[in-house]
């Protein structure tokens, strides 16, 4: 068991939150909630050993692994992805080497009375107990089958690891954690660079293999198949519910609730007090009572209502120009780089107002097909944009691309024109960018600040064809809930690529699947798809056997 005992963490004077105490017992597999800037991952950082607490501790038996995956990792080597994950083995590894050296040394030395002897004898022995009660591992194996299950195919196994993107980096990352067996796995935004296959291999593990978990995720669907508790931090203290995400709401709803209702009986019964203190307080018969009253008002504890956030997102996308029946049409579409052939053969239609989703596995071309959509790269077979086809693109990397020098006004001032300019405060206070936030530079802004930003530029001038690229990463549920309502009211067409099936489900209409070099059209939304994939994988694996 793991406990965090009376932490505190203090800036500059103030609390962000004070005596925060809890177990971790195995087979916990907890939620960490609260808005943004509530301390989420900061306390994740303190149980990990990253950062300290002002006081109080973190209480865990000795042997004990805790592993942290934190959400921005860098990462730079020159190991291959297959040795780079080994190295979740070193400490093993490194036990084995410790025990031939010293057997070595027993070997050759001639000391046989000496204190050092000695040492050598007991040392030998207590690494060797450690080393020989774990479970025999096939290294290799392991390595094989977690890359594998989080997307990499065998021949990025001889790959150079800085030949990757930062996301497919954090997947190394993620893997060397799984292998380690740890006590405790800490996991802040696991699933911002993984695909809908990945997650479900993801959630699958820290079920059925891991021993204990916290996770902060903006990921609804994943947070609530893989959690049994939620811990929420809040004005600076934590509600422990034994449940998962979506059981949460409901319970922190009549918290609120009952909270709102003995406020309110508890103000009443203030002003009727102080009433009767004002009415009576110069009244020689009634002084006892008065007195009386004011040491019961000095005494009370006020009621606290936990704070609810009320910022909210405008999120309205301008009027959709009409174009025309079929803004895209792609007929035997094929994409090679040098001997890599992406897909070949690829077909497909989207009509005016449709709502479409690309997925699949990362790698097999959803963004280059968009890429192909924009004119960005050169390809063979035909691609025609529909008539009045004007597209409005969001990419992947959209938030990172803004530069960090400029200040929030600063990024929208340089591309607004005409009237609009007049309103570009309004239009950030609309985007939860208020007061002194629109003189913050962009290099201090959060991922979901700077999403939001990003999503501001998108949105200064009206489209009809809708080019979304992992849109939600770094945004947090409630925000990711209003740019869904707002995509569900849009006029135009969309093609969205996202892993986020709790997003996705209810917005597209039409599933496009990338994979094993082609792109299939699906006529179903994203519930109807992944339940036909599923039934698919198990004819297949009965056809195999």
């Amino acid at each position: 068991m793991i406990s965090v005992d009376n932490v505190t963490v203090e800036f500059g004077g103030r609390a962000l939150f004070s005596d925060v105490t809890f177990n971790i017992n195995e087979k916990d597999r907890i939620a960490l909630m609260g808005k943004n800037g509530a301390g989420k991952s900061t306390l994740l950082k303190i149980i990990a050993g990253a950062d300290k607490a002002t006081r109080g501790k973190i209480s865990a038996p000795s042997d004990a692994v805790i592993a942290y995956l934190p959400q921005h990792l860098l990462m730079e080597d020159d190991s291959t992805v297959f040795e780079e994950t080994t190295k979740a083995f070193s400490q093993i590894l490194s036990m084995k080497a410790e025990i031939d050296e010293l057997n070595h040394q027993l070997e050759i030395r001639t000391d046989y009375e000496s204190d050092d002897y000695m040492k050598i004898i007991e040392r030998v022995s207590e690494v060797s107990e450690k080393y020989y009660s774990i479970e025999e591992i096939n290294f290799d194996a392991e390595v094989e089958k977690t890359l594998l299950g989080l997307g990499f195919l065998r021949s990025d196994f001889t790959r150079k690891t800085n030949e990757f993107s930062g996301g497919w980096r954090m997947r190394i990352e993620l893997a060397k954690i799984l292998l380690q067996n740890p006590d405790l796995i800490l996991l802040d935004e696991p699933t911002n660079h993984l695909d809908i296959e990945s997650i479900q291999w993801l959630e699958d593990f820290l079920m059925n293999s891991a021993k204990a978990v916290i996770v902060i995720s903006h990921d609804r669907a994943f947070v609530d198949n893989i959690t049994n508790r939620t811990i929420e931090i809040t004005m600076g203290k934590i509600y422990d519910y034994k449940v998962n995400y979506s059981h949460y709401l409901q319970l922190r709803k009549e918290r609120q609730e009952q909270q709102q209702k003995q406020f309110a009986e508890q103000q009443k019964f203030i002003a009727d007090t102080t009433e009767f203190i004002d009415r009576f307080k110069g009244t020689y018969s009634k002084t006892l009572q008065v007195q009386s009253r004011v040491k019961m008002l000095e005494k009370l504890d006020i009621v606290e209502v936990d704070e609810v956030d009320t910022s909210a997102l405008n999120l309205k996308f301008p009027p959709a120009p009409r174009s025309g029946n079929y803004p895209v049409i792609i007929e035997d579409l094929t994409k090679k780089y040098d001997d890599h052939l992406v897909f070949k053969d690829a077909r497909l239609t989207i009509e005016r107002g449709e709502k479409v989703a690309f997925v699949g596995k990362n790698g097999e071309g959803k963004s280059t097909l968009v890429k192909a959509i924009m004119g960005e790269i050169d390809f063979e077979g035909e691609l025609k944009l529909g008539h009045n086809s004007m597209i409005g693109y969001f990419a992947q990397n959209q938030a990172a691309l803004l530069d960090g020098d400029l200040t929030v006004f600063q990024t929208i001032d340089n591309i607004a024109v005409g009237d609009i300019r007049s309103k570009i405060k309004d239009i950030l206070g609309a985007f939860m960018f208020g007061g002194d936030d629109v003189h913050k530079k962009v290099s201090v802004l959060s991922g979901g600040e700077r999403t939001r930003l990003a999503m501001v530029k998108l949105l200064l001038e009206p489209v009809n064809l809708l080019i979304l690229d992992e849109p939600t990463n770094h945004l947090d549920i409630k925000t990711k809930d209003i740019l869904k309502d707002a995509l569900k009211a849009f006029e135009g067409t969309i093609i969205l690529i996202s892993h986020d099936r709790d997003f996705l489900s209810g917005l597209a209409e039409k599933v496009f699947e990338f994979g094993n070099k082609r792109v299939l059209e699906h006529f179903e939304d994203i519930n109807g798809f992944l339940r036909n994939k599923k039934l698919e994988n198990l004819k297949e694996i009965e056809r195999k056997g």
